[in-house]
């Protein structure tokens, strides 16, 4: 038990992913973003699962966009790299699940979970707990797990489907993201608790 999360904390600390500061200082802007566009919100991720509001899919998709675009240009200047993971179906599947249920249940991404503890909520640092809860039984029990979530398919890649054309798939399906994103309605989803205050 203790070697598998030792061997998961080493791992992570041999990753090269930079300066602490310089992750730090990325982690500041982009909860400031979070809580800038109110994506930390209850109501906001209530809205989307009811189709009544569009600012989660909007700032997705924009933030998609965009990223890919300049994770592209980095990796092709030898700034950044990155690692193709294999595909396995039946643990995407079953992680997408668990991965709605607890969306659903705490109206929140993992991501604004931590911007929402900042701010001094309980139930995101129930969130933020229960998170760390299921990563270290994963991480004990991934042996069993590995077993039971299907065979690996490899490292599929669109450009290995399509036969190269890197920059094209990326500018393709960036302006795919960002036209839509554009042109979805803006929608905002008021709680029927708050009008009749």
């Amino acid at each position: 038990m203790m070697e598998s999360v030792t061997k998961m904390f080493t791992t992570v600390a041999n990753a090269n992913n930079g300066s602490i500061w310089l992750v730090l200082f990325i982690g500041f802007c982009f909860g400031a973003i979070i809580l800038y566009s109110r994506l930390d919100k209850f109501e906001k991720m209530a809205g989307f699962m009811i189709f009544e509001d569009t600012l989660v899919p909007r700032m997705a998709m924009t933030t998609v966009a965009l990223s890919s675009l300049g994770f592209y240009f980095l990796v092709d200047a030898g700034y950044a790299s990155y690692s193709v993971k294999p595909t396995i179906l039946g643990g995407l599947i079953i992680g997408g699940i668990f991965f709605g249920i607890g969306l659903v249940i705490l109206g929140k991404c993992p991501s604004a979970f931590f911007v929402s503890v900042s701010e001094g909520r309980v139930d995101a640092f129930v969130g933020v707990l229960g998170g760390m809860v299921g990563g270290a039984v994963f991480t004990i029990a991934y042996p069993f797990i590995e077993k039971l979530i299907g065979p690996d398919l490899g490292k599929i890649r669109l450009s290995d489907l399509f036969g190269g054309y890197d920059l094209i798939i990326v500018l393709v399906l960036s302006t795919v993201l960002l036209v839509t994103a554009y042109f979805l309605p803006a929608i905002n989803y008021v709680d029927p608790a708050d009008e009749k205050k």
